[in-house]
């Protein structure tokens, strides 16, 4: 789950690391009212969960809390890359000598939290890694030795901070390093960490990303949740329980298991296709089930075929063959549905299918074989 800057700072002043004072505001009136509250210049920013912000006209200074009224009234309601502005996080400015990079993130790979520091602050971190990779100090921690003083120190001396600054960013990095555990994050990042000209570090801005397994362990930050950020078929696939994620093509997939619905992104790939999500509902689908998933894919207006790749270990392919009939019968289905069984029962699945014979329906025996006669499906559909 990410979170917006102003909660990933509030989490930040939790564990004690230092951020700039900041009000809420939902409206250029609340904004107003923030900016006479905090009492200095402030900068008016917009809360969304993409970056761009700045680049987008979503971040402004304010000299006075008439200038942050109107600053709010241009940005409320801007749609920065497909995200609309609701909410306004009102800061007080900052003067910056310098700016830094930090961050600590779950490295899959190592299967070890990935510490990250460079005195390059202000810009992507991939720009960085590209362009000046000598100037990025990484970092593995072992989880169960975790953060050590010498770690940080390591870290320090490797992007090269000035040895005055060594005592404040290493309160931080631990800190922060404290938060990423005690949180369940995947990623804790401050970019830009600032340097004021009285030489104190603070957190500018955060990106806070909170494991959703690990959310039942922390009822307060499920509470943050901005469920009308989501995408509305994601906001659909929540409620239905279904694990879907929104892609970009038109072909919708729709498997069980998210290995095989991995693989079948792949294969549509492959076969000169352009998957438009990745849904799975799970290795013991039932008709139900299968009926809430095709709901939640078909609600995408951009799919113009459906892909349906099971195979049957704990499922029987003959119960989804039920459920993939059950779901055309409910909902108005139109455009073109390959089905490719395999596995337990698929026989009599294949059979199922064959004997209704829905004209929009395809059966095939193989995964590449269903995803070549799906993408000829879309192309012809198109």
């Amino acid at each position: 789950m990410d979170l917006y800057e102003y909660q990933g700072k509030q989490l930040f002043a939790r564990f004690g690391i230092p951020v700039s004072e900041g009000v809420v505001a939902d409206t250029p009136a609340e904004a107003r009212r923030a900016a006479e509250q905090i009492g200095a210049m402030v900068t008016v920013k917009a809360q969304v969960l993409v970056g761009g912000r700045g680049k987008a006209g979503g971040i402004k200074l304010a000299e006075t809390p008439e200038e942050a009224e109107r600053h709010a009234a241009a940005i409320l309601g801007m749609d920065i890359r497909g995200h609309t502005v609701r909410r306004l996080w009102i800061e007080r400015s900052s003067d910056i000598a310098s700016e830094y990079y930090f961050s600590i993130t779950f490295d899959r790979s190592a299967k070890r939290p990935l510490l990250m520091l460079t005195t390059q602050g202000g810009v992507e971190i991939e720009q960085v890694a590209a362009e000046t990779p000598e100037l990025l100090a990484r970092l593995h921690v072992d989880p169960l030795i975790g953060l050590q003083p010498f770690h940080a120190r390591q870290l320090l001396f490797g992007a090269g901070l000035p040895a005055e600054q060594h005592a404040q960013a290493a309160d931080i990095i631990a800190r922060a390093y404290e938060a990423f555990v005690e949180t369940d994050a995947m990623l804790v990042e401050i970019n830009p960490l600032i340097v004021t000209p009285d030489g104190e570090l603070r957190a500018l801005d955060s990106k806070y990303t909170v494991d959703d397994n690990a959310l039942f362990r922390h009822p307060d930050i499920a509470e943050m949740r901005d469920l009308e950020s989501l995408d509305p078929q994601e906001r659909m696939a929540r409620e239905r329980g279904v694990t879907y994620v929104k892609l970009d093509g038109t072909i919708g997939i729709l498997g069980n298991g998210a290995g095989l619905v991995m693989s079948t992104l792949d294969v549509v790939a492959q076969a000169g296709g352009s998957p438009a999500n990745f849904l799975d509902v799970g290795g013991g689908a039932q008709a139900d089930e299968i009926v809430s998933a095709m709901e939640v894919l078909l609600s995408d207006s951009k799919v113009e075929a459906v892909l349906f790749n099971v195979f049957g270990g704990i499922t029987r392919c003959d119960e989804v063959a039920r459920g993939v009939l059950t779901a055309l019968d409910r909902l108005d289905v139109s455009i073109p549905i390959v089905v490719r069984l395999d596995g337990t029962n698929d026989v009599e699945g294949r059979k199922i299918l064959a004997d209704a014979a829905p004209a929009n329906l395809v059966v095939a025996e193989t995964m590449l074989g269903a995803a070549r006669q799906v993408v000829e499906l879309a192309r012809a559909a198109a």
